[in-house]
């Protein structure tokens, strides 16, 4: 598809739509928007514009598909495989100032937001109700990018991704057109699901300008355990057995040592330098939730961990989950004049073992610098390699290893990206992975968009 660049004409229509302060071709805007948090080359738009409601989202999706202009949508900036970068130029819709709340209806167990809204933002509100929106991919993502790439993060072994709590979404097409689908029931068996064709679909199809959300209850009790192991494949057969056995944990992440050793380092913490497993687990009794740690214990002492250490209390909890969320920052401080490649993949949980070993291995084979550490209980690894910039022979390897590695998670039955999302740099293994039906994908695709305007050079190789 050709699209036109921004011309004079275009930008002044564009310009009329929304207030003077709410446009921008300024050099500081467009470089703002040229990248997201990933190692993908920049590409700066040609304008940004900030609609404030459905209607100027409408009228501006409708005069970029009547002129060819290609449109990005853009929430926070903080993906990491190059989602938001607009890499055909044209138009970045930001929706930061769509940002409200509309309603929330806690005995419903529902919330009404705009695209904008920050999750964090959104359960800081929620509190004082009793209810929280549980996926949490850790960095300040807007509810709007969070649908788009059906984010999940260190509690969906236990409550699941984006995808479980859409009830209703109101996309603007790239026609213009307003639809609504879904319901405020709990379920239904209504028609086709288109709900599930736009959450996870990167802004290819259209932009949501609202969602309804279920929400569900705060834990009234909650127990934690961290258990160190002598390898990184004891510990990730641990993860099986207690699986396994059903004890269906909050959270479960396994660190690397090196890991460990770094976050030890920048949060004054004092860890074992040795893989380590953090576990949560929610319930609505103290006295149940010490039952199920003596049986995670039982289960780790078995595959032979060193200490199990429990009853950690709420503020070492957060602390722990505070430095592994910013794990991904602390890599990038403590190697300047490096890059990053994060490889993010999702295997069943049989072969969990097996592809944590296959990372310990690359690491070990290539002498390069990495970082393993998973969302282990749903199969949801990450190893970060880190190559000096420019530096061709380390990035040679990096690039082989991310190619071994998504190549073999995807015989054992395995995903290419289990959160982080296509974008740039996933979509050559899109063939690999759906193989036919990645035809269909393209033909629903040309049905929403005909014109290929919406995230063009996304998905799809």
């Amino acid at each position: 598809m050709k699209f036109n660049p921004l011309s004079q004409s275009h930008l002044e229509y564009l310009q009329s739509l929304v207030v003077p302060d709410r446009f921008s071709t300024g050099e500081s805007h467009l470089d703002l928007h040229s990248k997201d948090q990933s190692r993908h080359l920049p590409c700066r738009p040609e304008a940004v514009i900030w609609p404030t409601d459905r209607t100027e989202v409408s009228a501006i999706l409708k005069y970029a598909n009547d002129n060819l202009i290609p449109v990005t949508g853009w929430g926070s900036g903080s993906s990491l495989e190059g989602n938001p970068i607009p890499v055909k130029q044209g138009l970045v819709i930001d929706f930061s100032l769509m940002n409200k709340i509309l309603d929330i209806r806690a005995e419903s167990f529902q919330v009404d937001v705009e695209p904008g809204v920050i999750y964090q933002d959104l359960n800081e509100k929620l509190k004082y109700t009793g209810l929280f929106f549980p996926p949490d991919p850790g960095a300040r993502a807007t509810i709007g990018g969070v649908i788009a790439n059906n984010a999940s993060g260190t509690r969906t072994v236990y409550y699941g991704s984006t995808k479980d709590y859409v009830l209703r979404l109101t996309v603007v097409l790239a026609s213009g057109e307003i639809i609504e689908t879904g319901t405020r029931a709990a379920k239904s068996s209504s028609g086709y699901d288109l709900i599930h064709i736009f959450v996870g679909s990167e802004g290819t199809l259209g932009l949501v300008v609202a969602a309804t959300l279920r929400l569900v209850g705060l834990p009234e009790e909650f127990s934690a355990a961290v258990v160190t192991f002598p390898s990184v494949e004891t510990a990730s057969t641990a993860v099986y057995q207690v699986m396994r056995a059903g004890l269906a944990p909050a959270a479960l992440e396994l660190l690397g040592p090196e890991c460990v050793e770094l976050i030890n380092r920048e949060e004054s913490l004092s860890l074992a330098v040795l893989p380590t497993l953090f576990m949560e687990f929610h319930g609505p009794t103290q006295n149940q939730l010490t039952d199920v740690l003596e049986l995670a214990r039982e289960i780790c002492q078995e595959e032979g961990c060193g200490e199990f250490r429990s009853g950690i209390g709420r503020r070492e909890r957060d602390r722990i989950f505070k430095a592994r969320h910013e794990l991904g920052e602390m890599i990038g401080r403590n190697h300047p004049g490096c890059d990053i490649l994060i490889i993010d993949v999702a295997t069943p949980i049989t072969a969990y073992p097996e592809m944590i070993a296959t990372a310990k291995e690359e690491l070990i084979s290539t002498g390069l610098t990495g970082y393993t550490f998973s969302h282990a209980g749903d199969g949801n690894i990450h190893l970060n390699l880190i190559g000096k910039k420019g530096d061709k022979k380390d990035w040679d390897m990096i690039e082989k290893i991310s190619h071994r590695m998504v190549t073999k998670t995807l015989d054992m039955g395995g995903t290419c990206t289990g959160e982080h999302g296509v974008g740039i740099g996933k979509r050559k293994f899109m063939h690999a992975e759906h193989g036919s039906s990645l035809e269909w994908m393209k033909r629903i695709k040309s049905l929403f968009d005909p014109n290929g305007i919406l995230n063009p050079g996304k998905i799809f190789p």
